[in-house]
């Protein structure tokens, strides 16, 4: 079975090993992991440190570019749909009766 670690525990993994006062060896023989976690923990959280310090603005700009639109985006698609779906209910009833 597969051991699984919560992101407080890496998180702590990690911070020692970037502190470098320490082996990755001797730090996963202290937490009792393998050597090549603690190199992926490390690994990941150096490179996703900087997105910690972003501002909201720079949130916002890397959120839309990867596809993830800001609240208002969305709130607006919902209100487009809104106005699609009953306009396509309108339509329904006119030509096939009652809609419920």
């Amino acid at each position: 079975m597969k051991k699984r670690y919560d992101s407080k525990f890496k998180g702590k993994v990690a911070v020692e090993a970037i502190r470098g006062e320490r082996s990755i060896a001797e730090i996963a023989s202290d937490f009792e992991v393998h050597p090549n976690l603690v190199g992926q923990w490390k690994k990941k959280a150096l490179e996703n440190l900087p997105q910690a310090f972003y501002s909201k603005s720079e949130r916002n700009k890397k959120n839309s570019i990867q596809g993830n639109y800001p609240e208002n985006e969305l709130l607006k698609q919902i209100g487009q749909l809104k106005v699609e779906n009953e306009f396509m209910r309108k339509k329904y009833e006119q030509w096939l009766g009652k809609f419920d």
